[in-house]
């Protein structure tokens, strides 16, 4: 094998995109061409932060290239260096050091001091980066001192001026110190096209347009990834083998990292094997207390012996614990994911999925091939999540537990108005092209979108910003906290990964995503926030007010076929999951009629089946319109619950391996490919491997071809079984609740707004509609929240609440409730005691007056109480309401009380007309008449068609109809169409409307 005649170089200082606003090419970028340039190594040094590491991490092992890992840093006196792990201790305390400097610092800012560097970073190199004066070699002295024998100088060279005189200073002052010098690149993009992007994110950074940045852009395209032809030309080759030699002393690798479970979890004396057994069995007695049935037994063995075997006891445990306290505070939660739909979650109170209503989904909630780690999302009531996020910081403390990150990119909208600024265009200008874009825009459109604005997509500078917007889409712009993963560790979480301060006061999160922490196996406690479980639980303590006892998840009944009959004629308006103009589509083409059928349901209307093909023959085979087939008993094992036809993200993986020969290594890659493909690319290789081994074990290619189209789908948008399995119970329990106690279930999503797919407006027609009777808001009826009043015949109804008054604050209604006292004709349905009226007896306001003295309310509070008609009781129609507020006098020093000037005139009441206008411009709906019932007489002449009637025509007819946009769906599909429904008096009509 022929020598290589060019001298070897490892880049030891190296900066990424998620230096924010300062690097020019993903870590990605950076490393494999890095290894495509020969170097020995490259290290990953972004400012402060490790965020890009393991995505460089990832490209290492690909590109089979060592990765360096270590940061950046300037201290408050003003150096520049840079710090290398070698060992796994040395990066721990690395990591440590820049959750010091982020923690000490407002969010997305450091402070880190000479003093931070004195102890605690055993094992780390240091490189000084000197800036353009050398002369004072107290910098260089002090920085061997802290790092004896593990010190450099770095020269980077740019081809500036000065750069020879910079070399013989640095090598006096290096002699002087005792530290050597050692060649660097300072490298901010990996390839050279990139100088234009790395001016642009600068300006950006600066807040100036590029031409007003000077000196403070980069003189040239020198700071990338260069030739190492290039790089011995420019070093000595004495600097550039010693970059060897630094490289050669950083051994360390991510893959070292082992996550180990919080102690705490288990009780003194026992092991996390016999307490997980020990609350397992617990569990069984208090579902099964008639005695556990041999199948729900040999599961429940199984299960546990393959979570001892995988050494998995700690994670269900301290998932266990987080619920636990959910529970004790009577905070609803259900859990979901793979290992969330055992049987021993459903012991351990997880979750509420009977594993007897359930056929298949257990036996592979934890992968041995695979060795996956555990996947358990638990959702809670939304408006309560905050107190489980604060016990788990509680319980181990700011050091031990932390949100995972989510890194905020680019978006098309964002970089044309960042971009724009920064090429110096005109504000207004940018304002306008920019609102012409969404985030589901492509690059593609950016040419149609510059048309529309009026901008001429050939004009040099709008060639320019389409080019520079296409590369930055996708780019990190920010970390932000995730919805609800935490992260808890045994000991110091900074040991494993930087902590830093999120922009919500009283969190902190790590510097990785959900995605580096799979890549990487380390496992998360997903706590999520779920509009539906709040408005579960508040109708099931309405329910429980009226019938005068608790009502609990548990006790609602399975499989009631009213319920089953009320979906199948796509009566949803409000239910979980299944209440979109897409699912009540199909709601009467599949007739949902058990709860396996709901897991059906709510998977199979996603983009991910509709863009593989599969809901239409699924349809067919259901209907018996079409053979169930299988191209052999392999596939019939995956595909047989669901008619042969592949619906969920697990099917696609297990298919890979039955059907193409994958192993289930293989098929982990996949599904990690699967949910990356689109942000990262990398679903290539795995095509022809699929279709090949699909052909090879004798399946017809158009099969695995339509396999591979729907796993494109799942990368985006698939929906696991385990998923929408726990899913399919919410659904179940809202529409039983819809079905049978309509008034307390639409109260009690009026309660927990906002939340849905539909206002509050379309949720109370839809009561309505239902007979249920809807009160208006009053200020001697209600209460902040609406509740339930004694209606005709016994039935509830419903009362509006203070909350829908735009503008009213909550202090200034309970004030109200409280002082007047509890209503009599209110059910007693609300659970926290502290927001609960008086128990006084009801002490109803006489007057304005009355209600301004007693209540001590301003004239403000009053005049949106006259505007929304809460006054009518007291004060008559709006107008005369209105006038009577405007006569309070505010109380003074010597006059304590408010007064009402007399003398009121006799004013006309409000048309239908105007009373309607202000019901909606007030509380965001009417209980009058609906606005186009105002108008029928004019559209009857017009000849356009009511809802009702429109529903009442054959196939093809042609119709013209009115009504009011209740809802758009957004993004339009990928054909441009875009669904959306009108509403009049008698009903919706969901229109398709294609592109010209």
């Amino acid at each position: 094998m022929k020598a290589d005649p060019l001298p070897g170089y490892a880049e030891l200082h190296c900066l990424s995109n998620f230096s924010f606003l300062r690097g020019a090419s993903h870590p990605e970028e950076l490393v494999l061409t890095a290894a495509k340039l020969g170097y020995a190594a490259v290290a990953l040094t972004d400012e402060c932060s490790f965020a890009g590491v393991v995505r460089a991490h990832e490209a290492a092992r690909t590109g089979g290239i060592p990765l360096i890992i270590g940061a950046e840093f300037r201290l408050a006196e003003g150096f520049k260096l840079v710090l290398l792990a070698t060992d796994r201790g040395s990066y721990a305390r690395l990591s440590a050091l820049i959750t010091k400097g982020r923690r000490a610092a407002d969010k997305g800012g450091y402070r880190l001091t000479l003093a931070d560097l004195d102890r605690g970073l055993e094992g780390c190199l240091a490189l000084l980066v000197p800036e353009r004066r050398v002369g004072n070699s107290q910098p260089f002295i002090e920085l061997a001192e802290r790092f004896p024998g593990r010190a450099w100088i770095a020269f980077e060279r740019h081809l500036g001026a000065g750069d020879a005189g910079m070399f013989h200073a640095l090598e006096k002052l290096g002699r002087r110190a005792g530290v050597p010098l050692v060649s660097a690149g300072d490298v901010h993009m990996h390839v050279r096209d990139r100088q234009p992007l790395q001016d642009t994110l600068t300006a950006i950074r600066l807040g100036c347009p590029v031409t007003q940045a000077g000196f403070k852009l980069y003189p040239n395209a020198e700071r990338r990834l260069r030739r190492r032809a290039e790089l011995a030309r420019l070093y000595p080759p004495a600097l550039l083998e010693e970059t060897l030699a630094v490289a050669e002393r950083c051994r360390f690798s991510l893959d070292e990292l082992r996550y180990e479970y919080p102690r705490e979890i288990v009780p003194e004396g026992l092991t996390p094997s016999t307490y997980l057994r020990r609350l397992a069995e617990d569990g069984l007695r208090r579902r099964f207390p008639d005695g556990v049935p041999d199948r729900v037994r040999d599961l429940i063995e199984r299960e546990l012996a393959l979570i001892a075997e995988l050494r998995y006891e700690a994670y269900f445990l301290t998932v266990y614990d987080v619920v636990r306290f959910a529970r004790d505070r009577d905070i609803l939660c259900q859990g979901r994911g793979s290992a969330a739909n055992s049987a021993v979650c459903y012991c351990l109170g997880i979750t509420e999925v009977d594993p007897a209503r359930m056929e298949m989904l257990f036996e592979r909630f934890i992968s041995r091939e695979r060795n996956e780690p555990p996947d358990i999302d638990v959702d809670f009531e939304h408006e309560r999540r905050e107190e489980v996020i604060q016990y788990i910081y509680q319980k181990y403390g700011r050091e031990r537990a932390a949100l995972a990150a989510t890194v905020i990119t680019y978006q098309p909208r964002s970089a044309v108005r960042d971009v724009g600024k920064a090429l110096g265009l005109d504000l207004a200008q940018v304002d306008r092209l920019a609102k012409t874009l969404a985030w589901w825009d492509g690059k593609r459109v950016l040419g149609e979108r510059f048309a529309e604005s009026g901008l001429d997509p050939s004009a040099p500078v709008m060639k320019k910003l389409a080019a520079l917007v296409g590369t930055l889409v996708g780019f990190p712009r920010h970390l932000s906290q995730h919805t609800g993963g935490f992260v808890i560790a045994r000991d110091a979480l900074s040991d494993l990964v930087p902590v830093e301060n999120a922009a919500m006061p009283e969190r902190t999160v790590i510097q990785w995503d959900k995605d580096d922490l799979d890549t990487l196996g380390l496992l998360k406690v997903d706590v999520l926030g779920l509009g539906m479980l709040t408005a579960i639980r508040k109708s099931l303590e309405l329910v429980g007010a009226c019938h005068g006892k608790p009502v609990s998840m548990v006790e609602v009944p399975a499989e009631d076929p009213a319920v089953y009959e009320m979906i199948g004629h796509a009566d949803t308006v409000g239910v979980f999951q299944i209440e979109s103009r897409a699912q009540m589509a199909m709601l009467p083409r599949m007739r949902p009629a058990c709860f396996y059928d709901l897991v059906i349901e709510v998977a199979i209307v996603r983009p991910g089946p509709i863009q593989g093909g599969m809901v239409h023959p699924y349809l067919r085979r259901r209907q018996g319109l079409e053979p169930v087939s299988y191209p052999s008993e392999a596939v019939r094992g995956v595909l047989e619950r669901t008619l042969g036809v592949p619906i969920f993200q697990e099917q696609a993986m297990q298919l890979a391996i039955v059907a193409a020969g994958f192993t289930p290594g293989e098929a982990d890659q996949l599904r990690r490919a699967m949910a990356a493909w689109r942000r990262r690319g990398g679903l290539g290789p795995f095509e022809a491997r699929l279709i090949d081994g699909m052909r090879e074990r004798g399946y017809p290619e158009e099969f695995a071809r339509q396999i591979f189209r729907q796993i494109e789908g799942f990368g985006d948008y698939g929906f696991p079984e385990s998923h929408s399995a726990s899913f399919a119970l919410l659904v179940y329990v809202s529409a039983w609740l819809k079905r049978h106690h309509p008034a307390a279930f639409c109260c009690a999503l009026l309660n927990s707004q906002p939340m849905g797919f539909y206002a509050p407006a379309q949720l109370v027609g839809d009561a309505r509609r239902h007979g249920v009777e809807v009160r208006p808001v009053d200020v001697n009826a209600s209460r902040w929240d609406c509740t339930l009043e004694r209606g005709a015949g016994g039935a509830p109804a419903v009362r509006l609440g203070f909350r829908m008054i735009k503008g009213l604050s909550e202090n200034t209604a309970n004030r109200i409730a409280r002082k007047r006292g509890r209503n009599p004709f209110s059910f007693s349905a609300v659970a926290d005691p502290e927001k609960r009226c008086s128990k006084k007896v009801s002490d109803p306001f006489s007057s304005v007056e009355d209600l301004a003295r007693r209540a001590r309310l301003g004239k403000s509070d009053l005049q949106l109480l006259a505007a929304a008609g809460a006054l009518a009781g007291i004060a008559g129609h709006r107008h005369g309401a209105a006038w009577k507020v405007t006569g309070v006098e505010p109380p003074t020093p010597l006059i304590e009380q408010p007064r009402v000037a007399e003398g009121a005139p006799m004013l006309r009441a409000p048309s239908e007309g105007e009373d309607l206008i202000a019901d909606y411009r007030m509380l965001g709906l009417t209980l009058g008449r609906h606005p186009l019932a105002l108008l029928r007489e004019r559209l009857d002449r017009e000849r356009l068609c009511t809802a009702a009637d429109v529903c009442a025509m054959g196939h093809g007819a042609f119709a013209r109809a009115a009504g009011l946009v209740v809802n758009r769906q957004r993004p339009s599909t990928a054909s441009g169409v875009i669904f959306v429904t009108l509403e009049d008096e008698t009903g919706h009509i969901n229109l398709v409307i294609w592109p010209w």
